[in-house]
């Protein structure tokens, strides 16, 4: 039988005051916990530690205690705030010695740029006694292995393309041979808007009874809600069933389904000049309060577009504007968002082609939102309804954030 991947217990320890308090993102820990996934494994801890000997020596001793595998981010440069090989030493009562191996590494990358090595940067190449060096192909700071309390320690380059390149190519091969039996897990996932993920939880949870190795989960990226079903590689029948089912549960919400991109707003841009190519269609785009951002998601995504402005345009009616811009841009298609209504979040989404224009009076009735927010709902708002349009859907779906003005 296989070994879960649940069974195995995989932490990551990011160190450094700078991530600890918030002065950069930890942007290696949210790689490393997707990386991870897509080969099987899950993360199922994460620690951060700051700039202190004594603290970075007892977390490495407790921590090994309680995971198989321990990956530390960080702390191998040359200054005396890299602490990593220093405080890894001390935990398991080992001397630093001088790797020389590495230190010829670190020469010959300094030589190829034509320069001579600083004195601090042999720091990088003294390695607790027991440690075994990972190749760093990028930088100077090796990673390096050990052994504590039965649990595997990789060291790793705080740099993120070094850090990368060392999980790759290093480290995921070392625990795939130490745990060759790990069973994969599955991640399926959709995007929706228009309803919240208290609603569609308790509609989910009424209707599908969810086995327990299998865990539905939410995430809102206002006004995008992603819905994500995880579980194990012997059950992919179980969720193959229940994916379905949940895909007809938010069919008249649903957006896309696939991976969702930390700015997911950019898929829905994707999929939406992805349509306009296949239909031969150009675009124009008018905005008023999303201030360009219609535009700039289109763009990114290579849309078709030949004009795109921002206009305060506050007329009652705006058919006349948008045929004129379609005719003297020579364009098929207008999209548009246009008189917002700061005191009552009221705004008018217009679609407009040379035979029809088509105009939706519209209130935001959800939660007042900062002025960033703000925009990004009503710009997903705008390209939903042009997705919804060059599909033949209704343009303005079932949204309890909006109410449609007669």
């Amino acid at each position: 039988m296989n070994q879960t991947n649940s069974s195995i217990k995989i932490e990551m320890l990011s160190t450094g005051d700078e991530v600890l308090y918030g002065q950069i993102v930890d942007t290696n820990a949210a790689w490393l916990s997707e990386f991870l996934f897509q080969e099987g494994f899950l993360i199922t801890s994460r620690h951060t530690v700051g700039d202190n000997l004594q603290q970075l020596i007892q977390t490495l001793q407790e921590r090994s205690l309680i995971n198989d595998v321990l990956i530390i981010n960080g702390g191998l440069g040359p200054t005396s705030d890299d602490l990593s090989a220093e405080a890894a030493a001390r935990a398991k009562n080992e001397s630093l010695i001088l790797h020389e191996e590495w230190l010829i590494e670190i020469e010959r990358y300094f030589k190829s740029r034509g320069k001579t090595m600083p004195a601090n940067n042999r720091k990088q190449a003294m390695l607790p006694q027991s440690a075994s060096i990972l190749d760093n192909p990028i930088g100077t700071a090796c990673g390096f292995k050990m052994q504590m309390n039965n649990c595997i320690l990789f060291f790793t380059p705080g740099v993120p393309s070094e850090f990368k390149e060392m999980i790759r190519t290093s480290i995921l091969p070392q625990i795939k041979l130490n745990f060759p039996h790990v069973e994969r897990s599955l991640c399926y996932r959709l995007a929706t808007i228009g309803r919240s993920e208290s609603e569609l939880a308790t509609e989910i949870d009424q209707k599908l009874a969810i086995p327990i190795d299998i865990i539905v989960g939410y995430r809102a990226t206002m006004p995008i809600i992603e819905l994500k079903l995880t579980g194990p590689l012997h059950q992919k029948n179980q969720m193959d069933k229940l994916w379905e089912q949940i895909k007809a549960i938010v069919a008249d919400n649903l957006l896309y389904e696939g991976n969702i991109a930390k700015q997911a707003e950019f898929e829905l841009a994707k999929i939406v000049s992805t349509l306009l190519h296949d239909k031969g269609m150009n675009i124009v785009i008018i905005e008023q309060q999303s201030a360009g951002m219609i535009g700039y998601q289109l763009f990114e995504s290579d849309a078709p577009i030949v004009k795109s402005e921002v206009n305060p345009l506050l007329v009652e009616d705006p058919s006349d504007y948008f045929l004129q811009m379609l005719t003297d841009n020579k364009a098929d298609i207008a999209l548009g968002l246009v008189n917002f209504k700061e005191k009552n979040s009221q705004f008018t989404l217009i679609i407009a082609t040379a035979k029809q224009v088509l105009q939706f009076n519209l209130k935001y009735i959800g939660r007042k939102q900062n002025r960033q927010i703000e925009q990004q709902i009503l710009s997903t708002i705008a390209l939903d309804g042009l997705r919804r349009y060059l599909l033949n859907k209704p343009i303005i779906g079932p949204n309890v954030w909006l109410e449609v003005i007669e």
